[in-house]
């Protein structure tokens, strides 16, 4: 079963009559798989809401679920967003079928481990890794081909959590993020673990792929803080990620549609895994996000105090800029009431 919030409709799947509307966009706490799913999503003061997310169970198997968040950007970010939103979940699971088949599973072992001790990857989940390369290539075909649709300077970020069972793997495009929520042994509190890596223009390695494609990174005077992405003879489109889908203008550039792949085994003491688009991460800390949604009050509340906290962060911190979108989705292992 899919569930999928987006801006292009308020027609969302699990959602009440009440939470329809076009500024808020919200379902309702799920059951899935051994625990709960709640998302949530805001539309900021920039315009349209360019964020969209994806929930979907029984994800090829029972005991599979695939999540995924994905921020837009550009002036037709919100319909790339969408459209990846729809399609990349079906994609890599035709292209986890093929893999499966085929046995091309990554043999080499290869797949990054988000801590060291997360034990080497199986079969599957090499499978998976495989599967999540050839769908995000046919997705970024997809968004080319579109007709009537200029992404030269439009497109999206995406980060998918595939679980299975105790495995899961992480894939990210951009400069959305994910996050586990896990509790420390000998504190006994929860911390926050980044399953993710930023994709940003200001990264060492991201850098020299760019510069080497004759693409130029620096940050303007007015944002010293932000590195962005330039052409070369050109002061456009300062674009503030390294990888995304579209963005056509820079693909000769330096910018690629190739996720950032790891994996991790879950523990007894993983609890959650939350994915957001960067509005919330820009003001919010891991720890600040991993705090709120251990202390809300309900699982089906969790995403949802996540986002608010966000708002009123971004008036705070930033009184004078627009507010981001913010979107996050919260994954729950396993019960707050400790059972499975």
């Amino acid at each position: 079963m899919g569930i999928c919030i987006s801006s292009e409709s308020s027609a969302i799947h699990g959602a009440p009559e009440e939470a329809r509307d076009e500024n808020v966009l919200v379902f309702e706490a799920t059951k899935v798989l051994t625990g709960l799913c709640s998302a949530y999503t805001k539309q900021g003061s920039k315009g349209l809401n360019q964020d969209a997310a994806t929930l979907c169970q029984g994800y090829g198997t029972e005991k599979a679920a695939f999540c995924g968040v994905f921020d837009g950007h550009g002036r037709n970010g919100h319909i790339v967003s969408n459209m990846v939103n729809k399609r990349l979940f079906s994609l890599i699971l035709n292209q986890k079928k093929v893999v499966a088949k085929m046995g091309k599973g990554d043999k080499k072992g290869i797949l990054k481990r988000v801590e060291e001790d997360s034990g080497a990857p199986n079969k599957n989940c090499d499978e998976w890794k495989e599967a999540i390369l050839g769908g995000f290539r046919v997705m970024e075909k997809e968004v080319k081909l579109q007709e009537n649709l200029d992404c030269s300077c439009s497109g999206t970020t995406a980060v998918v959590v595939i679980r299975e069972g105790e495995d899961v793997v992480i894939a990210n495009l951009g400069d959305s993020r994910a996050i586990l929520g896990t509790i420390s042994e000998s504190e006994g509190e929860i911390r926050a673990i980044q399953l993710t890596t930023d994709m940003k223009p200001g990264l060492p390695g991201e850098a020299e792929r760019i510069r080497s494609s004759n693409g130029r990174v620096f940050a303007v005077k007015e944002e010293p803080h932000i590195q962005r992405v330039w052409l070369p003879n050109e002061n456009s489109p300062g674009l503030a990620m390294s990888r995304a889908f579209g963005d056509f203008m820079l693909k000769d550039h330096g910018i690629i549609a190739v996720p950032d792949i790891s994996y991790r085994t879950l523990t007894t003491s993983d609890k959650f895994i939350v994915l957001a688009s960067d509005g919330v991460w820009d003001v919010l800390s891991n720890k600040e996000v991993c705090s709120i949604v251990w202390a809300a009050e309900t699982e089906k509340e969790a995403a949802r105090a996540v986002v608010e906290e966000a708002t009123a962060a971004w008036k705070r911190k930033y009184p004078s800029s627009k507010v981001d979108d913010c979107t996050v989705l919260c994954l729950f292992l396993r019960l707050k009431n400790g059972n499975p």
